[in-house]
């Protein structure tokens, strides 16, 4: 079968990667050609773009790189057709994806989305528009099939894909990590994961970097985007007494007494590993304000949504100041009754999230229904 992939984010890189592993093992004649990153060119698909050059993220910074934007849905509307796939996966990335799902249903294309758009939290309307171009919803949060049902959609809960991952993750000893990213010996480490756009690290480190000096008997290590440049990074730091590591979030995690982690799939991660951590956002003011009128959930961060109640702290546009970063690092870092509580609502988030196998369970049922046709 020839696959067509679309990931617009380093998250769906990585999901994306997994995925195609085990495409290839149900189907080893698979072609794939695919929008993504480093991780899913290593699986031997045809890149055909990445996805630095794609992650726009809030309503104004969209309008500014508009015509990107179209170059980019008028190019990949002229490579399927030319490429002729028998599927279209959508990981994520619902701006550009759900465009290109009209499109190929159009044109009589399978589509399989993996990863759902959060249609649960904004524009539910978008759901009867899944429901009518795309054949198969592959959800990875248990509540969003329970959603997906209200509307007779075909959804199937595949397990979360970060389950898979961390499944593969080995334990580091910490002495060794720190000799080898010329740490200190004697500092504990707090993790800063500012995101992996360009203008989002750009905005959070701004904020984040203000509370180093408050905290002397702790090091600082950022877990840099791979996608990013290290000069880039070296910009933002200028003389502040911060180290940095390249594709070792997961090592640094391991290892760290707390973390301060913009919004995203990163919490998830933080949380999965079991570290406190304190959930960071600020945005453009317009695309905030937008937003906050458009969005209708009680959190923002998804170990919160998933849990249905405030697990972590979120700080979120004008609360997202160092002052209110330091305090709360400070009582993840001291109050132990609180980091008790946190393991066991980690344990339960886990628990909830099923078991590993997301990967494989949507390559399953992709390639099964491939075969009915």
């Amino acid at each position: 079968m020839k696959y067509y992939i679309i990931a617009g984010e380093a998250s769906g890189d990585l999901h994306g990667a997994n995925l195609i592993a085990s495409l290839r093992k149900k189907d080893p004649r698979a072609k794939i050609r695919a929008w993504g990153g480093n991780l899913m060119k290593k699986q031997g698909v045809t890149l055909v773009k990445h996805y630095r050059d794609l992650a726009f993220m809030g309503f104004v910074e969209v309008l500014l790189h508009l015509r990107t934007i179209l170059k980019n849905l008028s190019f990949c509307k002229k490579d399927i057709l030319k490429y002729k796939p028998d599927a279209i996966i959508l990981i994520d990335y619902p701006g550009f994806n759900m465009k290109i799902a009209k499109f190929a249903h159009k044109h009589n294309i399978k589509v399989y989305y993996y990863i759902s758009p959060q249609v649960w939290a904004w524009k539910k309307r978008r759901v009867h528009t899944i429901k009518e171009v795309v054949d198969k919803m592959l959800v990875i949060l248990p509540f969003e099939k329970d959603f997906y049902d209200e509307y007779r959609v075909d959804a199937h809960f595949v397990g979360h894909p970060l389950l898979d991952e961390l499944s593969r993750v080995k334990y580091i000893n910490k002495n060794n990590f720190v000799r080898q990213n010329k740490l200190k010996y004697k500092k504990e480490i707090i993790a800063l994961l500012p995101g992996s756009r360009k203008q989002e690290v750009t905005r959070m480190l701004e904020i984040m970097l203000k509370v180093v000096d408050k905290f002397p008997d702790y090091q600082f290590v950022i877990g840099c985007a791979p996608s990013l440049p290290e000069s880039f990074y070296r910009s933002l730091i200028g003389n502040e007494d911060v180290q940095l590591v390249f594709n070792k979030t997961y090592q640094l995690l391991q290892v760290a007494s707390a973390a301060v982690v913009t919004s995203g799939t990163a919490t998830l991660e933080t949380a999965l590993l079991y570290v406190p951590e304190v959930v960071c956002y600020k945005g453009n003011k317009i695309s905030y304000l937008i937003a906050k009128n458009l969005i209708k959930v009680k959190y923002i961060s998804l170990v919160n949504l998933i849990m249905d109640k405030p697990v972590l702290k979120e700080l979120i546009q004008n609360d997202l100041t160092p002052e209110n970063i330091e305090e709360e690092l400070k009582y993840l870092l001291t109050n132990h009754k609180k980091q008790r509580q946190l393991l066991e609502d980690y344990e339960e988030l886990r628990c909830r999230l099923g078991n590993a196998g997301a990967s494989n369970n949507a390559a399953t049922i992709i390639v099964n229904d491939l075969n009915k046709k």
